[in-house]
């Protein structure tokens, strides 16, 4: 049975959602990277109605490279006193360490990039190797208030800081998913496409490997630096990554070029944004290889192919390539890419 959702919101009436892929929930505040527009639009009390005025607007639609220009604003975070944004075709994370309070505010730091001018892959171009201060396709972001982490996507790693960075071009501490700072091998015990990360409150980590179709969880986040996980969804075991494991049809235990992934700690639940079956699964947070999903949001029921005339359309509560998730105590939030709006639901 289809799950509706409780809410529908489409953004700015003035200018309505465009492809967003980011969102991030904060005390009530609502934050979604509006990623074909180029912007970034926060409000600070989570809209109820159809349509509402964004408070603060961050971005300028501008072609030039700059401290307010984005180009594919992707993974968001804040904890409501500082915000980062990962600006991914720029090759570029961006830093405000004092929260927006005004549109258009300027970042104070950009990592990835020496300078806010600058928007080459690893600084020096895509054919260039990787480094600790650089970054290729910068997908998610996350950060606990002190570190930060960084869903390095081209490079097929993630980076640490140990403290959120003061000053451009920033090195990281510590590489995962990689053996040094200079190497962007294909890694099948890691993510070979990491495409957002999150920690879960004891330090647990868990990363959208979207290119093997599944999502991996290490405990901590050490462990992975060399260790293997300790859950996946999507796939039987770490050599495994087929799309809907081979089969012609989704089923409760497959993914297809998933995008998101998150730990509800009250529920003990895990959401993924199954974006190609054009759903939401919900797991119970089991450390397992393999489990499969329990609730489904999107679609009707799990063997349902996303690509169908209700979702493409939008219609009855159906997704369409959802991209991300975010979660308050009793509240599921999906950024609808395909269909340019955001589902709220109750969990």
């Amino acid at each position: 049975m289809l799950k509706n959702p409780e809410h529908i919101f489409l953004g700015s009436d003035q200018s309505p959602f465009l492809a967003p892929r980011g969102i991030c929930v904060h005390n009530n505040c609502l934050l979604v990277s509006d990623t074909a527009q180029n912007r970034i639009f926060i409000w600070k009390n989570i809209p109820t109605t159809s349509y509402a005025e964004p408070d603060i607007i961050l971005g300028n639609q501008e072609a030039d490279v700059s401290e307010m220009n984005f180009k594919y604003p992707s993974g968001i975070w804040t904890n409501g006193d500082k915000l980062v944004v990962a600006d991914a075709w720029n090759h570029r994370v961006l830093i405000w360490h004092k929260f927006p309070t005004t549109n258009h505010t300027l970042p104070d730091v950009v990592v990835g990039q020496l300078d806010f001018n600058s928007d080459l892959p690893n600084q020096l171009g895509v054919n260039n190797p990787p480094s600790s201060s650089s970054l290729y396709w910068p997908y998610g972001v996350y950060s606990d208030g002190v570190s930060l982490w960084i869903a390095d996507t081209g490079n097929r790693r993630i980076l640490f800081y140990k403290n959120i960075p003061l000053h451009n071009g920033s090195s990281a501490d510590e590489v995962i998913g990689q053996d040094n700072m200079e190497s962007r091998d294909l890694n099948p015990n890691f993510s070979t496409w990491p495409y957002s990360i999150k920690l879960d409150v004891n330090g647990g980590m868990i990363v959208t490997d979207t290119q093997y179709f599944r999502v991996l969880y290490w405990k901590s986040w050490k462990n992975a630096i060399k260790g293997e996980p300790n859950a996946i969804w999507g796939q039987q075991d770490l050599e495994s990554n087929g799309q809907n494991r081979h089969y012609l049809k989704p089923t409760a235990y497959s993914l297809s070029w998933n995008y998101d992934a998150l730990i509800h700690e009250k529920h003990k639940l895990v959401f993924i944004a199954d974006t190609g079956n054009s759903r939401i699964l919900s797991y119970p947070f089991d450390l397992n290889y393999g489990e499969s999903a329990t609730t489904i949001y999107g679609q009707k029921d799990f063997d349902s192919i996303g690509e169908n005339k209700e979702s493409i359309m939008g219609l009855d509560g159906h997704l369409y390539w959802p991209f991300s998730i975010a979660v308050d105590d009793e509240r599921l939030f999906v950024c609808e890419t395909g269909n340019n709006r955001i589902f709220i639901y109750k969990i």
